[in-house]
């Protein structure tokens, strides 16, 4: 097979940047997915996932997911809809059909493993192919992983009852007690499940090895009417860092002005990962009164839980639910752009489909790699309340290099993913350029408060 582009993971990035390619190149490219259809570990989620961010920016640039309506129910009632597991597939699957296959410029494989050197493999027959490629993409780096593709990381003996999440809604007889394990967006998903069915809250315990700070979703919604909450929000974040004394200090005016919010007021969160929930959402949580913070489970048996820290007493009529999964695994940032090799990662934090989609335009748009990875600097995944600072200081930094370029401002402002475009759609001029100078304003002192807070809390640990 010949193509210009061997793009390897039909994941939400591996899609992403594909669209933009049909959308501004004549290039061909041949897709290679393990999975029998596109949409990555959307494939192995558990049923009742959604997404954590409006479906009006999510998936690729050149097609709408969802039709930006409001939920009228449920924890994210009033705000717009996050799509669910069978919607995304399906949306996906759609984009393949009638977009990337009818454009003839796209050859998909599905069921397909890369073994390198251009060489894939069939997982059915075993027949190899040869694919001749003057790039590579791989959309696989961010090794997204979910409970239902992995055993749990920790011992579990024969008699216990562990299950990933995909299992609760498979359950046809109720457990005298439910243990959720893990407080990433994976065991916030299982608890509000449980909850929403009733389950009474002393029955559900919450193993949480780590609190976490969280976003407002209420803040991250892509219309005029919220275009305070979102780009007015970044001037906020901006001025509480430039006039923050010290990290503790810094986290506690982001908590004040509602820009991070936590399970326990009086439990200092160590971790961040990008998770968002609603007040409504955060109230359910916080009627679970049996959490655990003992550390991580090193072995589940049938009569007591191993932590780092202690024991926790257990029964066969228990059911424990794993979600432990590392779904976004912090990864060392490399170069994106290598030679003939393209590298997936977050340009932007925690925004895995605009950077592919971002990172495709850059590739279409400019010539040698050094300009390319000057503009496409890596931003790992958070992981540590920390990291919001880190983070924060890379994401200012892409910006400031994004809005330096007139053609990429341009790109920006009209891409559907980006959710600063969405939100100034209907939003009066003049109420834009106020908040914009308030943000322009704000952010020169901010970056240099956050590199000093970095510097000091590196001194610190030194």
């Amino acid at each position: 097979m010949k193509s210009d582009y061997l793009v390897v993971g039909a994941g939400a990035m591996g899609m992403a940047f594909t669209d933009v390619l049909l959308a501004e190149t004549d290039a061909t490219v041949t897709l290679v997915d393990r999975r029998a259809q596109p949409g990555g570990h959307w494939n192995d989620a558990y049923p009742y996932v959604r997404l954590h961010q409006p479906s009006m920016f999510y998936g690729v640039p050149s097609t709408p997911l969802g039709e930006d309506h409001r939920d009228t129910s449920g924890g994210n009632e009033g705000l717009f809809e996050l799509a669910p597991k069978g919607e995304v597939l399906t949306y996906y699957e759609r984009l393949l059909q009638r977009r990337f296959l009818a454009s003839g410029r796209v050859s998909y494989r599905s069921r397909h493993e890369y073994l390198g050197e251009g060489r894939i493999r069939s997982l059915v027959t075993g027949g190899e192919t040869e694919v001749e490629a003057a790039h590579l993409v791989d959309a696989t780096y961010m090794n997204v992983t979910v409970p239902s593709m992995r055993p749990p990381a920790y011992a579990v003996d024969p008699a216990a009852t562990v299950i990933a999440p995909n299992q609760l809604p498979l359950l046809d007889a109720p457990a005298e007690r439910y243990v959720v394990i893990g407080a990433g967006k994976t065991g916030i998903d299982a608890c509000l499940w449980l909850l929403e069915q009733q389950v009474p809250s002393e029955c559900i315990v919450w193993i949480m090895p780590r609190d976490s700070w969280m976003l407002d979703r209420e803040q991250i919604q892509p219309t005029a009417r919220f275009f305070d909450e979102t780009i007015g929000g970044f001037a906020i974040e901006s001025e509480a860092i430039a006039q923050a004394e010290s990290i503790p200090d810094l986290f506690r005016r982001l908590e004040q002005a509602g820009r991070l919010l936590r399970i326990d007021p009086n439990v200092e969160p160590t971790m961040y990962r990008c998770a968002t929930v609603t007040r409504r959402e955060l109230e359910e949580l916080r009627r679970l009164e049996n959490i655990v913070r003992l550390g991580r489970v090193q072995r589940v048996a049938a009569s007591e839980i191993e932590l780092d820290g202690g024991t926790l007493p257990t029964s066969s009529a228990t059911v424990h639910v794993d979600c432990t999964a590392d779904g976004l695994e912090r990864r060392p940032a490399r170069p994106i752009f290598d030679g003939g090799r393209i590298t997936l990662q977050s340009v932007r934090t925690c925004q895995q489909v605009f950077s592919a989609a971002f990172i495709a335009h850059v590739e279409a748009t400019y010539e040698d790699d050094a300009s390319k990875n000057e503009l496409c600097q890596a931003i790992p995944h958070p992981d540590t309340a920390l990291d919001w600072l880190r983070c924060g200081l890379q994401n200012r930094l892409n910006a400031a290099r994004w809005s330096a370029d007139d053609e990429l401002a341009q790109w920006i402002a009209t891409c559907r993913l980006d959710v600063t475009a969405s939100a100034m759609i209907g939003t009066e001029a003049e109420r834009i350029a106020s908040v914009f100078a308030r943000l322009a304003a704000a952010t020169p002192p901010a970056m240099k408060r956050l590199e000093e807070l970095l510097s000091q809390e590196a001194d610190r640990a030194s």
